[in-house]
């Protein structure tokens, strides 16, 4: 399994409850039976099973917005991407606040 193919069964399980979706709905986009995913997600360490079975859960999940963070010292992770829309409306509500400065009691 190469580096890229590699997810922890936490990273699927975190991953999937951070896209808002069920193991139900999830293995039907991965095409693959509900068992599978439970055991994937239940594996401690890398994620258990055949190597297609895993890709094509990563790749669901990378459709439903999750990006997978490696290992770079602070530990594996997963994180869901905003789209452009998103983005926009996050800038313009960032500037909204005007100048930041203290409070006055």
């Amino acid at each position: 399994m190469s580096e890229a193919d590699q997810v922890s069964g936490r990273q699927i399980a975190a991953g999937r409850v951070l896209a808002g979706v069920g193991q139900d709905r999830l293995a039907k986009l991965a095409n693959i039976s509900v068992t599978t995913l439970r055991r994937m997600e239940s594996s401690e360490g890398p994620a258990s099973g055949l190597l297609n079975n895993v890709r094509a859960v990563k790749a669901a999940l990378e459709n439903l917005g999750i990006r997978f963070i490696p290992e770079n010292g602070g530990g594996v992770g997963v994180r869901l991407k905003f789209n452009s829309s998103e983005v926009r409306r996050i800038a313009t509500l960032e500037g909204e606040g005007g100048i930041v400065a203290d409070d006055d009691f």
